[in-house]
């Protein structure tokens, strides 16, 4: 500053606080409490919430507990589910509360028997009503929308081919309804309609994990493929049935999913239930292999949030340095004019 100014600077402010003097009504230099601001550089930024969609495909679905360990084990953990027919089941066990080894001890105990209820029927060769009474024991009879982990479980409707996603009642019912691969299973009677296999209309339930409010959606795609063979028997006829069916209709989904896994479980039967524990391995190196990419989009999407939440708070803070400019009161602004005011200082 120069000599100049700095022997003007007193008789400025001498002049000043004349004209305060000399005012007819005081000036109120009171001001409202000033609200906490985040110190520049704090993290305000919301966890990432990692939805997981877990796709169809009989006896391969215990693949889906080797994708949960691993996700888990590197501190993706998902905090919602969203499941199609074998991926219903598993999805719901691991909603209601359950961590990746307790699914792998569930599995390892399996009996078949438990899930298993034949009954010779037009409609289907199993009723379905032990997969519903299995699936509800585990869960400890806690409706859908009370589980531990936002959860739905994806059907199709018999009447008019309909997507449904369930995410209210009876969660064995749902999983039930989700898993009735028609011809094999008897369809599923939830109000006035039919519920089948969730596969023909959503193989890998993407879309209905997004809905659940998930910001980056890892895809398990389980499901069979028409590979030029023929199937040897009437339950692989029909499982490959359903695969051609849903392979379109299930592309143009998984391309909606951030990550998409595929454990090479594609030679298990849809009821090879003694391939279990590779099904789980396979499960585990896909999603091992998968990882780089998961970090990458998590970080991405991290470093995303962190650049709009610091222009939020660069605006906040611009706003908040208007207002109080604007509120000083007279004798602040004509000491703002000659440098005195320090009152609202950035």
């Amino acid at each position: 500053m120069s000599l100049t100014a700095l022997l003007l600077r007193p008789l400025a402010l001498a002049g000043l606080l004349s004209l305060a003097a000399c005012a007819s009504q005081p000036q109120s230099t009171t001001h409202a409490p000033a609200s906490p601001t985040t110190p520049t550089g704090a993290s305000t930024t919301a966890p990432i919430r990692i939805g997981l969609a877990l796709g169809g495909g009989a006896a391969k679905g215990f693949a889906h507990i080797g994708v949960i360990k691993m996700l888990e084990a590197n501190g993706f953990t998902p905090a919602v589910v969203a499941g199609t027919s074998a991926g219903s089941v598993v999805g719901a066990m691991y909603a209601s509360g359950m961590n990746s080894f307790e699914l792998q001890e569930k599995a390892v105990a399996l009996d078949e028997a438990k899930i298993r209820d034949l009954q010779l029927s037009s409609g289907g060769l199993v009723l379905g009503q032990k997969l519903e009474d299995y699936v509800n024991e585990q869960v400890r009879h806690k409706p859908l929308d009370q589980l531990g982990k936002p959860f739905v479980a994806v059907s199709t409707r018999l009447e008019d081919g309909e997507r449904t996603v369930f995410s209210v009642g009876n969660t064995g019912q749902a999983v039930r309804a989700s898993s009735s691969v028609p011809g094999v299973f008897q369809p599923v009677a939830i109000g006035k309609f039919h519920y089948v296999d969730g596969g023909i209309t959503s193989p890998v339930p993407v879309d209905a994990a997004r809905k659940l409010g998930a910001d980056i959606v890892i895809a398990v795609d389980i499901s069979n493929k028409a590979r030029g063979t023929t199937p040897g028997n009437m339950l692989g006829a029909l499982n490959q049935s359903i695969a051609i069916m849903g392979q379109k209709l299930g592309q143009a989904e998984l391309a909606r999913a951030d990550v998409t896994i595929r454990p090479k479980v594609l030679d298990i039967g849809p009821a090879d239930f003694s391939q279990r524990a590779n099904a789980i391995l396979e499960g585990e190196k896909a999603a091992v292999a998968a990882m780089p990419e998961i970090r990458q989009r998590v970080a991405a999407l991290q470093a995303e949030r962190a650049r709009a939440t610091q222009h939020a708070q660069q605006q906040a803070e611009a706003a908040r340095y208007k207002e109080c400019m604007d509120n000083r009161s007279r004798m602040q602004k004509l000491s703002g004019m000659v440098g005195l005011d320090g009152s609202c200082e950035r």
